[in-house]
């Protein structure tokens, strides 16, 4: 699995304005939701909520990871949003977030395979600042692409 095979020009939106947390999860949940990869964005999103009470998934940099299995899961997916400005979250370095990606994975056992998998391939581009501060300039789909695979 590679991260240019898991993103999608459908399922990544630059120029964000979400004001909150909710407003811009829900806002990629239909992404995946209008491209088939969930099949209820309610309670796909219950999934992510109930994984978000766990642990912190702001990462620091600006940058959120929100996951979590879920049985609304079709295909694994990724959606990803760049918000024109930082929104408040819950993050290991106290920042809010300006670039989120959500993942989105089955609740069985492939799935759970496959979300550490994504987990590690995505966590290894954002340990690089260059990565990440190429993300969040991204003014196009095809920005975003190169941030993640060159």
């Amino acid at each position: 699995m590679e991260i240019s095979e898991i993103l999608n020009d459908h399922t990544i939106k630059t120029n964000m304005d979400a004001q909150s947390k909710d407003e811009a999860l829900n806002e990629l949940a239909n992404l995946l939701l209008e491209n088939e990869y969930i099949t209820d964005v309610k309670s796909f999103m219950k999934d992510i909520y109930a994984r978000e009470e766990e642990g912190q998934t702001g990462i620091g940099n600006y940058i959120a990871i929100p996951h979590g299995k879920s049985n609304f899961v079709k295909e694994i997916g990724v959606a990803i949003g760049i918000n024109k400005s930082e929104i408040p979250w819950e993050s290991l370095d106290g920042n809010g977030v300006k670039g989120i990606i959500l993942f989105a994975v089955g609740n069985d056992n492939e799935g759970a395979q496959n979300h550490l998998k994504l987990l590690s391939l995505f966590a290894r581009k954002l340990g690089n600042d260059e990565v990440i501060e190429k993300l969040l300039q991204s003014e196009k789909t095809e920005d975003v692409k190169k941030a993640f695979c060159n």
